[in-house]
């Protein structure tokens, strides 16, 4: 995604003349985020992922991911689990238990009020009501439900009930880049429409909480890389000032896939939440043979 500040004209004639016969650049007229109240600090989160897990005699793994916590540069991260949750839940803690229908469940209840939090500061930033939106896509890797979550979402934002809804589900780290390209399809094409584009996930929850071992070698890593949080924006074409104002124009989208990269970065759901398979020698190599690529 390239976007560039308004008022800066520098794109070619091809680009300008195809916004002239449609709607316009798509902008970005508003931002909004949201966080769980709970925040551990950096520096204390390995010891405390360790407590919880009973896995302190792993003092070698307990190191690696000390390591990988350092090199992240993160210096708190928010999480929708706490110690009470876990003292409701002991299942999300026990690696013999099956414990993703409540984990599945917890999301279904919290995330949605995350995701309207982060909205409603969009959408303030935007100036205009929320009846106004057109169009909701909601982007997320930790919610799996039916009727997805965006209907609760619509409902706690008060959106109008002809709002055109559109989920992309378990898209992982470029859930949020095919949200705004397909936002800036539909601004730049339907004259008018002003598209919510709501981001979320819950790693902390849905992640899987057994302890590091062979089996599941890969298990810290979720944990050591994701906190917890809701981005929510709003996209329109042709703002109407002077109560719209773009922050920024949305120039070009595009997508590219790395070759074979779906064997280096892969998770998928089981009874005791998501695992992740990463395979660090052939991810470097693809990306590093392909660098005209980044997205997996």
């Amino acid at each position: 995604m390239a976007v560039r500040r308004p008022g800066n004209n520098n794109l070619s004639s091809d680009l300008e003349q195809q916004w002239r016969n449609g709607g316009g650049p798509a902008c970005v007229l508003g931002v909004g985020t949201a966080n769980p109240a709970n925040c551990v600090q950096q520096d204390e989160y390995t010891d405390w992922y360790f407590r919880i897990t009973k896995s302190d005699h792993l003092t070698d793994t307990k190191a690696t991911m000390k390591k990988m916590c350092e090199k992240m540069m993160v210096k708190q991260r928010y999480l929708q689990v706490n110690e009470e949750l876990f003292s409701e839940h002991p299942e999300l803690l026990d690696p013999t238990a099956p414990s993703l229908e409540a984990k599945l469940a917890i999301v279904a209840s919290a995330m949605p009020r995350l995701v309207a939090a982060a909205a409603e500061k969009a959408i303030a930033e935007w100036g205009r009501p929320a009846g106004d939106i057109t169009h909701l896509i909601f982007a997320t890797s930790s919610s799996a439900q039916l009727p997805h979550i965006d209907l609760r979402i619509a409902s706690l934002l008060g959106l109008s009930s002809t709002v055109q809804r559109t989920v992309i589900g378990f898209h992982a780290c470029t859930g949020s880049s095919a949200a705004l390209r397909i936002a800036k399809d539909i601004a730049e094409n339907n004259r008018g429409a002003r598209v919510l584009v709501a981001c979320a996930d819950m790693w902390s929850v849905v992640d899987s909480y057994t302890v590091p071992n062979e089996a599941h070698r890969y298990g810290i890593i979720g944990h050591a890389i994701f906190g917890d949080g809701a981005g929510a924006v709003v996209v329109g074409s042709r703002p109407q000032e002077p109560v719209e104002r773009p922050i920024f124009e949305m120039v070009s989208a595009s997508q590219a896939t790395v070759p074979r990269s779906e064997r280096a970065v892969a998770a998928e759901l089981t009874n005791c939440g998501l695992e992740y398979r990463l395979e660090f020698g052939e991810l470097a190599a693809e990306v590093g043979d392909n660098t005209n690529f980044f997205a997996f």
